[in-house]
């Protein structure tokens, strides 16, 4: 039972030294002149203001989970979608209910702001609260 696991431990194996071999070429080979700017961490094009360690709006969190959530939704509604004709009246009613609820999500969280990302209303919104 356990020889069809042989493949993938051994595919693994290829992977692991392919992986190690070529990191130390690069290492080996490439030339290495490390200087202040090279070793400054990189944002996104943007130089990083402040520590590393301070804390994240809650928008940010708010804004990925909403990506996540109709992520998700896509994912059940393109299937759906597909077999719609098969499917039958019933799937169609779920489906619109479904869709209902994450519009009501959406209307949520555009009247609490969170997709506004001005930093001069969050600025404001933070000193309202």
């Amino acid at each position: 039972m356990l020889e069809q696991y042989i493949p993938i431990v051994v595919l693994l194996g290829v992977a692991l030294v392919l992986a190690v071999v070529l990191m130390s070429l690069s290492r080996l080979l490439g030339p290495y002149r490390p200087n202040k700017t090279k070793l400054n961490p990189y944002e996104s094009g943007m130089d990083p203001v402040g520590q590393a360690k301070d804390r994240y709006s809650i928008a940010f969190y708010l804004v990925a989970m909403e990506f996540i959530i109709f992520d998700l939704e896509v994912v059940f509604i393109y299937p759906w979608a597909v077999g719609y004709l098969d499917l039958g009246g019933g799937t169609f009613v779920a489906m619109v209910v479904f869709i209902v609820i994450l519009f009501i999500g959406l209307v949520y969280t555009l009247k609490k702001g969170t997709l506004d990302w001005d930093v001069k209303s969050l600025r404001l919104r933070t000193t309202e609260k």
